[in-house]
């Protein structure tokens, strides 16, 4: 990140030695250990949780995104295996449901509704659009349930890691508004070959 101008350029000099982000990894680990000393395990350990699923949540929205439908090779020649969501998404659904009503204790009610927060209605919504959208433009499956269950594991994590969440999310993107998109290298290479073109 520092290497394109999204941070100092500080962050992207190596150690001499190990040929490591030394000073990289010494503020990384120094904002991340001092609020872990005061907090609890579980809070933190729910933080980092919610913080690398979120993570894999984009990165699965990007293969959807940039190819839904596994058709293209990328630079390396990865290609994502085609299952249309069509036929497969429905069955999974099936499987799904059936499962968690059957290990179900308790018969679902009413109340049981009522005690349902926000972010887990955030899935169902997300899940629903989601299911509509992949089955309509048939989609490959195999982003489309990565997406779904690592949303589903965000939601569980309650309302408070995801308002800690939010918080982190939103002071990541003041930095990157505020001093990453006025440094970036890739980004003034663009509007230098924009300028070029006029």
């Amino acid at each position: 990140m520092s290497r394109d101008g999204l941070l100092p350029p500080r962050f992207s000099k190596l150690h001499k030695r190990f040929r490591t982000p030394g000073f990289a990894t010494i503020v990384a680990a120094t904002i991340v250990a001092i609020p872990a000393l005061f907090m609890n395990l579980t809070e933190v350990t729910d933080l980092t949780s919610i913080g690398t699923l979120f993570a894999f949540v984009l990165v699965s929205g990007g293969i959807i995104i940039m190819n839904p439908r596994g058709k293209d090779k990328g630079e390396g020649g990865f290609r994502i295996p085609y299952f249309n969501s069509r036929w497969f998404l429905l069955p999974v659904w099936a499987i799904v449901l059936i499962v968690m009503f059957a290990t179900s204790k308790s018969a679902i009610t009413l109340s049981t509704i009522e005690g349902i927060e926000w972010p887990e209605w955030i899935f169902v919504i997300v899940a629903v659009v989601l299911t509509v959208a992949a089955i309509w433009r048939q989609w490959t499956i195999i982003p489309v349930i990565g997406l779904l269950i690592n949303l589903f594991l965000m939601s569980e994590l309650g309302v408070t890691n995801w308002m800690r969440f939010v918080i982190w999310l939103v002071i990541g993107l003041v930095l990157y508004f505020s001093y990453g998109t006025k440094k970036s290298r890739l980004r003034n290479m663009d509007i230098q070959e924009t300028v070029k073109e006029s």
